[in-house]
C-alpha cells in the first residue's frame, strides 16, 4: 500500500487522535501536534454510541474500549423531574446491538493514543500558523518548529487557530446554560442501577447521570440557566452548594446523589450555527472546529470520530489513485456537512425537550417517547460504507 500522502492533525484530542488512528490504519502517515505538554482530556464522561463505536472496533479498538468503558443498556429512562418515567433510552441500533458505553474521556484518549505511533504525536505544539501553495502546506508553531504535510486537518476546537483559513471567523454562540459536571464513585451509591443511562427534565434545567471506567464511577451532570455568559471551560471549579440548590425537591435519587459530592466543575454550553466552508485546498476542518454541537444528544466526540473515518477512506483512495488530496477533501466536507448540520440542529431541539420549553408537556412527552426513530437513524450509520459508497459512485477505487 502506498505511503506516500503525509497528513498533520492539529489537535490532540479525541477527534484528532481518533482521525490519526483511522489514518494509520489505512495506511496513511500522520503527524499529531498537541498545544499541551501532554496529551489530556478534561471533562469526565463522553457516551460513545453504535455509529462511532463500529468504527473503532474496525480498526482495533474492541478490547481496550471494553477494557475500560462502562456498557450502558437496561433500565435507561427518561423521567420527570420527580422520577415518574416518560420513556425508555433507546440503548442498541435498529439490529439490536448495544454498541454503546460511558466512557472516561482520558480513558478514551489514551485508547486512541495507543493506536497511533509515539513518534507521530508531539505535544508542545502551539500552532500559530498556516500556508499552502501546489506542492504542499506548512504549519509553524510557537516554539519556533515547522511541519510540512499533503493535508492539514484542524481538530483544535471550537476555538479554532485554523478556521480563519477556511472561513471567515465566527464566535461561538452560547445556549444560556451552565452545566455542572463531576464523578462520583459507585460504590457511595450502591443502589444504583449499575448500566442505566438516566435523565430527568424540569422545568428550565435537566440533570443527567450514567456510568463511566468499567462502572466504578458514575458520571453526573446538572444543566442550569444562567442570566450571564458563562465561559467555555472544562475544568472551571462549581459550587456543589448552588449545583444542590438548583435540584432541591427533585428525585430523591437526584437529591441523594447530589448529598454525597464533594466537589464538581462547570462550564458554559456553546455551538455554532453550520459553518458554509469546511475545505480550503489542503486544509480540512473537524470535529468542533467544524460542527460544535450542544450536548444534548451526546453526539459531539461520535461525530468527529465519524469525520475521521471518512477522512481515512477518501484520503487513502486519494493515495492510491494518485490524485490530488484536495479533491478527498472536497468530497468529504460534502459527505459529512449535511449530516453534522442535522445532528447541530436536532441537539438544540432536545435541549428544549430537556429542560421542557414547552406549553403542553404532554407535547414533550411524545416527542422523547418518539426519539427513538431519530437515535436508530443516528446509531445505525456507518459512515465507512458511506464513505465507500460515494467513491463506488464516481468510479473511484478505494
Amino acid at each position: 500500500m502506498s505511503k506516500k500522502l503525509h497528513v498533520a492533525i492539529v489537535g490532540g484530542g479525541i477527534g484528532g487522535l481518533a482521525a490519526a488512528a483511522a489514518l494509520v490504519h489505512r495506511g496513511i502517515s500522520v503527524a499529531v501536534y498537541e498545544q499541551s505538554a501532554a496529551l489530556k482530556e478534561v471533562g469526565a464522561g463522553v457516551f460513545i454510541y453504535p455509529n462511532s463505536l463500529r468504527q473503532l472496533e474496525r480498526i482495533g479498538l474492541r478490547a481496550p474500549l471494553a477494557a475500560v468503558g462502562a456498557r450502558v443498556g437496561p433500565g435507561s429512562e427518561y423521567c420527570r423531574m420527580d422520577g415518574s418515567v416518560v420513556g425508555q433510552i433507546l440503548t442498541t441500533d435498529s439490529a439490536g446491538w448495544n454498541g454503546m458505553y460511558g466512557m472516561h474521556r482520558a480513558d478514551l484518549l489514551a485508547v486512541l493514543a495507543a493506536a497511533v505511533p509515539a513518534d507521530a504525536i508531539h505535544t508542545g505544539h502551539r500552532c500559530t500558523g498556516f500556508s499552502q501553495d501546489e506542492t504542499g502546506a506548512q504549519l509553524r508553531f510557537d516554539n519556533g518548529q515547522v511541519a510540512h504535510a499533503d493535508v492539514v486537518i484542524a481538530a483544535d476546537g471550537i476555538n479554532s487557530v485554523l478556521q480563519k483559513h477556511v472561513v471567515a471567523p465566527s464566535a461561538p454562540e452560547y445556549a444560556g446554560f451552565r452545566a455542572y459536571r463531576g464523578l462520583i464513585a459507585a460504590d457511595r451509591v450502591p443502589q444504583w442501577r449499575r448500566e442505566a443511562h438516566l435523565v430527568w427534565m424540569g422545568e428550565g434545567k435537566h440533570f443527567m447521570v450514567f456510568p463511566v471506567r468499567r462502572g466504578e464511577l458514575l458520571n453526573y451532570v446538572g444543566f442550569v440557566p444562567t442570566a450571564s455568559e458563562t465561559a467555555e471551560s472544562w475544568s472551571a471549579v462549581g459550587d456543589r452548594d448552588e449545583l444542590a440548590a438548583a435540584f432541591a425537591g427533585w428525585d430523591p435519587r437526584v437529591t441523594g446523589l447530589l448529598s454525597q459530592v464533594e466537589s464538581c466543575f462547570w462550564w458554559g454550553l456553546y455551538d455554532r450555527q453550520p459553518l458554509g466552508q469546511w475545505v480550503n485546498g489542503r486544509l480540512a476542518l473537524l470535529g468542533d472546529a467544524a460542527h460544535p454541537m450542544l450536548p444534548h444528544l451526546g453526539q459531539g466526540a461520535n461525530q468527529a470520530i465519524e469525520d475521521g473515518t471518512a477522512l481515512a477512506v477518501l484520503l487513502q483512495a486519494a493515495d492510491v489513485e494518485g490524485r490530488p488530496p484536495a479533491e478527498a477533501l472536497q468530497r468529504y466536507e460534502a459527505l459529512r456537512r449535511p449530516r453534522t448540520s442535522m445532528v447541530q440542529a436536532e441537539a438544540r431541539r432536545n435541549g428544549r425537550r430537556y429542560d421542557s420549553q414547552y406549553a403542553d408537556l404532554a407535547q414533550r412527552d411524545r416527542e422523547i417517547a418518539n426519539s427513538a426513530q431519530l437515535r436508530r437513524a443516528l446509531y445505525d450509520h456507518d459512515i465507512e460504507q458511506e464513505a465507500l459508497r460515494s467513491l463506488d459512485l464516481d468510479g473511484v477505487s478505494a
